[in-house]
């Protein structure tokens, strides 16, 4: 071993033994290619805005099997999950990344399998090229398996991860989700906790021939948490996978989605917004890939920094010489509260094809005086006239969310979450 691959193998330190004596081909594989790799540091192109040195400050263990029932009905409380509208949806939860039977209520009309029992790792991830993605096949001892059948609706089905832990540990749930043609189906996921952890889920996304997946994440993880989460989505010809994150919590965090529109007339939506303060951390990170003629990708995202605040977008679009007809769009837009925010924006086009349509852009901006002087003008008091004018520039975004209940929740955690915005420090 050189002194590089020395230097690289260090950076899984936190994860102590765990990820010896591996026997299964899959997941040895995997680990043999972190240990080659090493966890991304700012050396590499697309880590270089976001730190993993959150991960490289406290050991992270295998967390127990035993947790708090009454801790963790709370956090459903909390989240809204035993009353209002989303109370009665099918929900399929998982603490510290184990099923939680007790707590869930399993979709009656889909086929719902799990992890911990098929130990079936799906063909879409790529473990030997993203490392997180590698330390998840090597250590995932759980997630739901999801199938709707051809022609189905399937309605709204919850997919909630709950952290709750004393002790600095690391879960990572191995989901997969798949829609046979003319299949529909709204994914609500939910990723929330309290204390220290790393939650590292992977998501593998298929869309079958004309089937319809809106697919919305709700990150509101404990404040001494780090989510990075990482989807694989591959759509057959005239799907759609339309997808929106509202990252809202977690010390760290980092939601990367790796879309493939396979065949034509496919439709990909990568959409999202962040709403961060303090020290926190937020990255967005996308690669569409348009691998077929007659396909569209659209990619929203709007970041609010407040404090010492940082936000990340990543988006890339690549258009294969195949992909004729294609039509791509992405746009970035960040409104900072504090001179200590940050914004680090990065829209790429990677284009091979030369009768396709592709743009992006990216700004940055503070609150408009002209506007809060007007609402102050009203007798609006300062900290309400900035709410307002902070949640107005939320609103186009969070329309994108195209599930009326999904788009109600994701707007009420936003403002409980942020009852006056620009106070975070």
């Amino acid at each position: 071993m050189n002194a590089i691959t020395q230097d690289r193998s260090d950076t899984l330190a936190p994860f102590g033994t765990r990820l010896d004596g591996v026997t299964d081909p899959v997941r040895k594989a995997a680990t043999g290619a972190l240990h080659r790799s090493g966890l991304p540091d700012r050396r590499v192109e697309e880590w270089r805005y976001t730190s993993l040195r959150f991960l490289a400050e406290t050991p992270l263990a295998a967390p127990a099997d035993v947790y708090d029932v009454a801790q963790i009905q709370a956090q459903l409380e909390e989240l809204g999950l035993t009353d209002g509208p989303l109370a009665d949806l099918p929900r399929l939860v998982f603490v510290n990344g184990r099923y939680a039977e007790a707590f869930s209520v399993l979709p009656a009309e889909l086929d719902v399998s799990f992890f911990a029992k098929t130990q079936t790792f799906g063909p879409l991830s790529c473990p030997d090229r993203d490392p997180l993605t590698a330390l998840n096949t090597a250590l995932a001892a759980d997630g739901a398996q999801v199938r709707v059948p051809a022609g189905k609706k399937g309605g709204d089905v919850l997919l909630v991860s709950l952290g709750q832990t004393d002790a600095s540990v690391s879960f990572h749930p191995r989901h997969s989700m798949t829609l046979e043609d003319g299949a529909d189906l709204t994914l609500i996921s939910i990723q929330a906790g309290r204390g220290r952890y790393l939650h590292n889920p992977v998501l593998e996304v298929s869309v079958g021939a004309e089937a319809n997946l809106r697919h919305i994440t709700l990150q509101t993880e404990g404040k001494e948490a780090a989510c990075l989460a990482t989807t694989y989505a591959q759509v057959a010809e005239r799907g759609t996978y339309n997808s929106f994150v509202l990252g809202l919590g977690g010390v760290l965090s980092r939601q990367e989605i790796h879309a493939r529109l396979a065949a034509p007339f496919a439709t990909v939506h990568v959409n999202g917004a962040q709403m961060l303060g303090g020290r926190q951390i937020g990255d967005v990170t996308s690669v569409i890939t348009h691998a077929a003629p007659d396909c569209i990708s659209r990619q929203t995202v709007r970041n609010v920094l407040d404090g010492h605040a940082r936000g990340v977008f990543q988006g890339k679009v690549y258009v294969d010489r195949v992909a004729q007809k294609t039509d791509g769009y992405q746009m970035n837009q960040a409104l900072l509260l504090s001179e200590n925010a940050e914004i680090d924006a990065k829209p790429e086009l990677e284009i091979y094809a030369d009768d396709v349509k592709c743009s992006h852009g990216a700004t940055v901006g503070a609150l408009d005086d002209d506007q809060l002087f007007y609402l102050r003008s009203r007798g609006v008091p300062e900290a309400e006239a900035r709410q307002i004018l902070i949640h107005a520039f939320l609103d186009e975004a969070l329309g994108l969310i195209e599930d009326d209940v999904a788009r109600t929740v994701c707007t009420q955690m936003l403002a409980r979450s942020f009852p006056v915005a620009g106070e975070n420090a």
